[in-house]
């Protein structure tokens, strides 16, 4: 296994962290999930630039690579929508975590036939709304619980009463470039929706095969049947 991929499962690993220290609900947790949050994120411009560099490029990496982020996405959002302050609006979590899944559905469709899917300009742009939302929604999340066990310094208390404003859209604008984001990866890929929506058909070959096979098998029973006789 190579040091890229390596690095992909160990994001993987990460966004399982990230969510329960976010579930956990207590200052030092979510400081601690802000600061796995960063190192996940990081991780995911590490890990291309080491495969590009020495050249360790594998398919495993093209599906997985895209994959953890996207695991990485639901996980904080998931965490986000179950804690009752932030108000995090349950529809656009919903339409983020069904584009993720659609996407990753294609890209497995693609790999069934042989095909890769590139990154594309919307995919990226997307990826930099959600994780720019993650991070804000986590340094409010941190300011929350801190005022909860330890009490804010005034200075940052007036910021309690804007959160959920500014959690409510984040999520939304954060939705809409992600499903808008789905349907330019659906339409720009509609030729591998096609190809998997049609029945397999055999090839030429494979038929030639098969009559082949079926007359060597008529003559060896034509041959029992004789000896038989």
């Amino acid at each position: 296994m190579t040091l890229a991929n390596r690095i992909t499962i160990t994001r993987l690993s990460l966004s399982l962290v990230v969510f329960l220290l976010i579930m956990a609900g207590k200052c030092w947790s979510e400081a601690a999930a802000l600061i796995v949050l960063i190192i996940a994120s990081v991780s995911d411009a590490v890990d291309g630039a080491i495969a590009r560099r020495t050249n360790t490029t594998t398919s495993f990496g093209a599906i997985a690579d895209p994959y953890a982020d996207k695991v990485l996405v639901m996980a904080v959002f998931l965490a986000f929508a179950s804690i009752k302050e932030l108000q995090v609006p349950l529809w656009a979590v919903f339409l983020i975590l069904l584009r993720e899944l659609t996407i990753s559905t294609l890209r497995v469709l693609a790999a069934l036939h042989g095909m890769v899917m590139k990154a594309e300009a919307s995919g990226k742009i997307k990826t930099t709304l959600q994780m720019i939302a993650a991070f804000t929604i986590m340094v409010l999340t941190v300011l929350l619980f801190w005022d909860k066990d330890y009490n804010l310094p005034r200075c940052l208390v007036p910021v309690l009463k804007y959160i959920p404003s500014i959690v409510w859209w984040l999520t939304v604008v954060s939705a809409v470039f992600t499903i808008f984001s789905g349907v330019m990866y659906l339409y720009n890929h509609k030729d591998i929706i096609q190809l998997s929506w049609n029945p397999r058909r055999e090839t030429a070959e494979n038929k030639n095969t098969a009559i082949g096979n079926a007359g060597t098998d008529k003559i060896k029973t034509a041959g029992t049947t004789e000896g038989a006789k």
